[in-house]
């Protein structure tokens, strides 16, 4: 009876040892697991920070906001994929809100400035020209927001969205209205886009019902108009 207790206890510390032995051996492998990972993670880590992007920001209306459209097909982000496609350091910023005057867009621009903006695309003055806005106005907002851009961010590159409107405006509105971009971006050494519609307004098959909106086809056009303009930009500061 003795025999069979002291072999019992001797089993039951025999079993004791080898799972406290088993438990530190775990615990060794948990902190070396731990310790590789953390190691590989600050490996992975570094060559990302070593070219840090630049921010492009297009501040605009409807147009920039894609309307109608799922945001991955509107032109800011069809912008970023070209970017993307030819591995230079810059993100897209979009920032379009749908019925913006440039006087909305004035009121907003400090806020959306939180963050240092190297290119700068002013995508603003279509819904002033479909209410017929007085131009005088619209010529002091826009110029007011690119004087704030500037001021917070002095090295920026300005780019201006041109834009032009129907002629049941009137002709001397409507020819106001178009003279105004280029010249704005002329007093302010930006780049223009000429037009950025081009290729899209006024047909049907490329605007959504509204005759406004691009669709998504639209918006690929208008992309390219925008990228045509940007892509030398981009590679001068690169």
């Amino acid at each position: 009876m003795h025999t069979s207790v002291r072999s019992l206890k001797n089993k039951t510390c025999a079993l004791l040892t080898a799972l406290i032995a088993l438990a530190a051996c775990t615990s060794k492998t948990d902190n070396a697991t731990t310790t590789a990972s953390g190691e590989a993670t600050s490996q992975s880590a570094t060559p990302a920070s070593v070219t840090e992007k630049r921010n492009i920001l297009i501040f605009g209306n409807s147009l920039a906001a894609g309307y109608g459209l799922d945001p991955a097909e509107a032109f800011p982000s069809l912008v970023q994929q070209r970017i993307d496609s030819l591995n230079l350091p810059y993100r897209v910023i979009g920032s379009g809100l749908s019925g913006e005057t440039s006087a909305g867009g004035l009121a907003r621009i400090g806020w959306v400035l939180r963050q240092p903006v190297d290119v700068f695309v002013l995508e603003l003055g279509a819904n002033d020209g479909l209410r017929g806005l007085d131009l005088a106005a619209t010529r002091r907002n826009l110029q007011a927001i690119m004087d704030t851009v500037r001021a917070k961010n002095p090295d920026v590159k300005l780019v201006l969205a041109g834009m032009q409107m129907p002629p049941n405006l009137g002709k001397k509105y409507t020819t106001d209205f178009k003279s105004l971009f280029p010249e704005l971006a002329q007093k302010n050494n930006a780049t223009l886009i000429p037009f950025l519609l081009e290729g899209v307004a006024g047909i049907p098959a490329l605007n959504q019902p509204d005759g406004i909106h691009p669709t998504a086809e639209g918006h690929r056009i208008v992309a390219e108009n925008v990228w045509a303009v940007l892509k030398p930009l981009l590679e001068l500061g690169s």
